[in-house]
């Protein structure tokens, strides 16, 4: 080995090392990450946050049942848990956020009719009291029993509640702080928006790359709007945001008579911002699709038209996808545009021509104030790479599936 082949084998080596060394930190970066959000909010990643209301509301409720026979296993409950045996509930010592004693609800037996209970305040459309589900962790602050001649308040304790529900034998008012913290209307959100903006986004941006690629390729034009596309592709989201705001927000409230931001001009601003994306990447799939493919299929007498939409649009359709997954990322993760042309108002009920927040706004509506909500943020961010997780997935399949297709009727 002579002297530069040895120096040029040292900054091999070096070059490797550093390329190791640099990969070693950002994976340890990413490690770190992940082990902090499971660490903090794994413990919420469950049905009932996922499906669960936002909000936490406080509410009178009735029973329009008397006592039953609803027996456990002591062995089901801990011990700290005490149990009504004639109602159904299993209620245990906590504390609030301040600091002050509270009794929730632990455990409420499948049964139990406090899973029906009618809240005194508010009825139905027919006059009806309105269903309350009594709920885990719900907190009860007291219970007025007997005809209101009995009676437990929370700072007696779960013991002397437990007591004193066994005694009676009807419950005519419970006041109960139902304590929110779900997810539900957020993922609704989310999915909505993915959904539409992808209807919106990928048959323009699809299109606009056909234009660019296979039919005005060679115009003057077409290079001016490929520049601009490329300039669009960079800018700021918070950019986008300003422009939902100014421009989609004002023109559906006059057209469909919205009240201020929605769902619907968060989708139309997404897919402002995921159209540069879907143009760039349709556009590398297009090149990458031989001419001989385009000029076998003109020869055979297909016209333009049929060989772009039959024969190279199917051929480009994995590169396309990936688009549309880089696409599905972004929305996921945006929150700085959504605030500006949606709102930060988290709502249970989602309605495309009314407010609500994705994930990522979500997570920053709770992680600002005074008292960020640190391990309910960890948790969102949980689920929101679980489902871009699932979704890339599927999309490999899909894509997987669609080339071996376009291979198999190549050969």
């Amino acid at each position: 080995m002579n002297r530069n082949q040895k120096k040029n084998h040292i900054k091999d080596q070096v070059t490797k090392a550093l390329v190791y060394s640099v990969g070693s930190i950002g994976v340890l970066i990413l490690g770190m990450v992940i082990v902090y959000l499971i660490s903090t909010g794994l413990r919420l990643v469950k049905w009932s946050t996922i499906i669960g209301d936002s909000r936490t509301f406080s509410a009178d409720v009735f029973l329009a049942e008397g006592p039953g026979n609803y027996a456990i296993d002591p062995d089901e409950l801990d011990e700290d848990i005490f149990y009504s045996s004639k109602w159904g509930i299993g209620v245990s010592d906590s504390q609030n956020a301040a600091g002050y004693p509270i009794v929730i609800v632990s455990y409420v037996h499948p049964d139990s009719p406090l899973l029906t209970a009618l809240d005194k305040n508010n009825s139905d459309e027919s006059g009806n009291p309105v269903v309350i589900e009594v709920k885990n962790n719900a907190s009860i602050e007291k219970i007025s029993m007997n005809n209101f001649t009995l009676f437990a308040i929370s700072r007696q304790g779960a013991e002397v509640m437990r007591n004193q529900l066994e005694l009676a034998t009807a419950i005519n008012e419970m006041t109960l702080q139902i304590v929110g913290g779900g997810i539900r209307g957020s993922i609704i959100a989310t999915l909505y928006t993915i959904f539409f903006t992808l209807i919106v986004a990928v048959p323009l941006g699809v299109l606009t790359s056909i234009y660019f690629h296979e039919i005005g390729k060679f115009n003057y034009f077409t290079k001016i709007l490929k520049r601009l596309v490329d300039l669009l592709t960079g800018v700021p989201s918070i950019i986008y945001g300003m422009l939902g705001a100014a421009v989609f927000v004002p023109l559906l409230n006059q057209t469909i008579q919205t009240k201020g931001g929605s769902v619907l001009s968060g989708i139309l601003t997404m897919s402002v911002i995921i159209l540069p994306t879907i143009i760039k990447s349709t556009e590398e799939a297009l090149k990458v699709i031989p001419n001989e493919i385009r000029e076998g299929s003109l020869a055979l007498g297909a016209s333009q038209s049929q060989t772009i939409f039959k024969v190279v649009l199917p051929s480009a359709t994995p590169g396309i996808l990936t688009g549309v997954l880089l696409g599905i990322g972004r929305i996921m993760g945006e929150s700085a545009a959504l605030i500006f042309a949606v709102g930060a108002a988290i709502s249970d009920r989602v309605i495309l021509t009314e407010r609500a927040t994705t994930l990522a706004v979500h997570i920053w509506v709770i992680m600002g104030g005074d008292a960020p909500n640190f391990e309910l943020a960890a948790a969102i961010a949980i689920i929101i790479l679980l489902v871009v997780f699932m979704i890339n997935f599927m999309v490999k399949i899909f894509a997987h599936q669609l080339t071996k297709k376009f291979n198999g009727s190549v050969l």
